[in-house]
């Protein structure tokens, strides 16, 4: 009896430690990982354009034309006054004007350069003098460079439902 429950203690031993193995991640994997700080609702990183793919989807739209997108690009601008917007590189010296869902959330103002991943409606605008005015004084541009704006423009404009800010 005392060696048949040494034989069975020995055996569960065995396999717990054989099970244990398994389930642990490669430390490869692991380091593969990239970290994110997420604002708005809940998104995943995957399955997003490039910014020059984005830059095609924007060329087909119409003004009333939308599309539900995800995509990444590099923030060239944030709102100065409260992170209420900010302008994505769409390269080609073009840019996507974002601005969040609800006016639910703000991202921080000192991210300019740095990489996210945004989830939610892009669509095809036309800006009046006065908005592109507006946003310019929220962005800090001079007095001469917000009195140069003298007609509306066509913009690319996105509504984020979720935004992912790579950490660094």
């Amino acid at each position: 009896m005392k060696h048949l429950l040494k034989i069975l203690f020995i055996t569960l031993f065995i396999i717990s430690c054989k099970n244990g193995g398994e389930n642990s991640p490669e430390p490869s994997e692991a380091q593969d990982e990239i970290a994110y700080v997420s604002f708005g609702e809940k998104i995943q990183a995957d399955q997003a354009l490039a910014a020059k793919e984005m830059n095609e989807k924007f060329k087909d739209l119409t003004p009333g034309d939308s599309v539900q997108v995800k995509m990444t690009s590099k923030v060239n601008s944030v709102c100065q006054t409260k992170g209420c917007w900010m302008r994505l590189d769409l390269g080609n010296e073009e840019e996507v004007m974002v601005k969040f869902k609800d006016y639910g959330f703000f991202m921080p103002k000192n991210i300019a350069g740095q990489e996210v991943i945004i989830d939610g409606t892009a669509f095809v605008d036309e800006m009046t003098v006065e908005e592109q005015k507006h946003y310019a004084q929220d962005a800090g541009k001079s007095e001469e460079e917000i009195a140069a704006i003298t007609e509306p423009k066509r913009t690319y404009t996105f509504v984020a439902d979720g935004v992912l800010l790579k950490e660094e």
